[in-house]
């Protein structure tokens, strides 16, 4: 996506991949045909301590030459997502700000009936929780060895957890939660504080609730794997990810695509949370494909135990 400057006038384009790997490989080219030449030539002339010096060498700059390809595609990389990440955070930003401000002005300027003008505060609140659940979430991206870290761990049982999570995604995506979710809950506690687990399972519900089909079906499924492990899977109906980004979706600021050409909203750090928190209570998720039909399955392990 090109970024325009008004003040300069000029078109300013994201780094690409193409210059650096060009640039390597005919490095790395030129490197091997420069070193099997040395090692012919003297290997014909007899000079073997020249010959393996002048090898290792070569080795050695080939590597040096690999390790840059790779830390150049990371870094080109990291600078797209976090150029999308600019972009969809702006995107985020002005677009309650503009909603609010009309409402406003249009309160000031006409008298509107009773029901119209609740009608208008509503939506001016669900706005306001919009831009609070954004702010929120990019202080959070800073703190999160430290959230939660004010109160003590707590027996939580975690059917309750979930079923609060899934009420509070079907009412930020204005769904019925009976119509969206299923629920196969065995009586399970982890011990835990309480803020974490509802913000790794709310981001999930969350994204299962916006990336599912229409209509949006949702099934929670959790269970105990015998090992002191409770496995919770959340399972949409939505379009899937592809086997290439499954492992890409957790890092920060990844969004699969072009900003401009999504139909979501976003900022890529629900997934790098959730996952950040799960490591840090000694668990782990990972995400596959939905082996019945169109979807995923979000797999979310974690320590705990049978209620008693």
């Amino acid at each position: 996506m090109s970024q325009s400057d008004p003040k300069h006038g000029y078109v300013r384009r994201p780094r690409t991949l193409r210059l650096p790997i060009t640039l390597s490989v005919i490095l790395m080219t030129l490197n091997v045909t420069l070193m099997v030449c040395w090692i012919i030539l003297l290997a014909r002339s007899g000079s073997w301590s020249v010959l393996t010096i002048g090898t290792v060498v070569f080795a050695l700059i080939l590597v040096g030459l690999i390790v840059y390809l790779f830390v150049m595609v990371k870094e080109v990389r990291l600078n797209q997502r976090q150029a999308n990440f600019v972009d969809s955070v702006t995107h985020e930003l002005k677009t309650p700000i503009a909603a609010l401000r009309l409402y406003l002005e249009t309160l000031q300027i006409r008298d509107l009936a009773t029901e119209q003008r609740a009608d208008f505060y509503r939506t001016m609140e669900a706005e306001l929780h919009r831009l609070e659940h954004l702010i929120n979430q990019l202080l959070e991206v800073g703190r999160l060895d430290a959230i939660g870290q004010q109160y003590d761990p707590e027996d939580i049982v975690l059917s309750d957890l979930l079923e609060r999570c899934a009420i509070a995604a079907c009412a930020h995506h204005k769904q019925s939660m009976d119509d969206v979710f299923t629920f196969e809950l065995h009586p399970i506690i982890v011990h835990a504080r309480s803020v974490v687990l509802e913000m790794i399972f709310g981001n999930l519900l969350d994204n299962a609730v916006k990336y599912a089909g229409e209509p949006p079906l949702v099934q929670v499924v959790a269970s105990m794997t015998g090992r002191g492990r409770v496995r919770v899977q959340i399972i949409d109906n939505g379009e899937g990810i592809p086997a290439d980004q499954r492992r890409q979706i957790f890092g920060m600021f990844y969004r699969g695509g072009k900003e401009l050409e999504r139909r979501q909203k976003g900022t890529g750090l629900g997934l790098y949370i959730s996952r950040t928190l799960a490591h840090i209570l000694k668990g782990s998720i990972s995400v596959h494909e939905r082996p019945d039909g169109p979807g995923s399955v979000f797999e979310v392990e974690l320590p705990g135990r049978p209620v008693a």
